[in-house]
């Protein structure tokens, strides 16, 4: 999340067609939040992120081959987005940035991102826009 003179804004990354948020595995030994962490600087190179509404998470239900994303809410004051080059892939894993308002994330949102953009929404305080 971002704040604009407009208001929170949604960093969402699209690989193919799909929009979602930062994500990845935890490593072994590795805590969950420590994780999200390292996704998103690996994954945007935004580095000030802060957890501003604490470790509460909101767990997806298992999709694709039986994964289940955990996704956090977090904070940075950091407007521009790079799409590093991934050593494992040669390329980034993203095609594509945007900073959407609530609106905006949920019309490329999928369903099943669309239950994490609502919740996220909720938890700082903005009204939540069912898709």
């Amino acid at each position: 999340m971002r704040r604009a003179p407009a208001g929170w804004l949604f960093l969402m990354l699209r690989a193919y067609r799909n929009w979602d948020f930062p994500k990845g595995v935890v490593d072994p030994g590795e805590l969950p939040l420590d994780a999200a962490r390292r996704e998103v600087k690996e994954e945007t190179l935004i580095e000030d992120l802060q957890f501003s509404w604490g470790e509460d998470h909101y767990d997806t239900a298992p999709y694709s081959n039986n994964k289940v994303a955990r996704y956090y809410v977090g904070e940075t004051r950091t407007e521009r987005v790079v799409l590093p080059v991934s050593p494992e892939l040669g390329r980034p894993e993203h095609n594509e940035s945007r900073w959407l308002d609530l609106a905006g994330a949920l019309s490329v949102a999928s369903p099943r991102v669309a239950l994490v953009v609502n919740w996220a929404a909720g938890k700082i305080g903005i009204t939540a826009g069912l898709k």
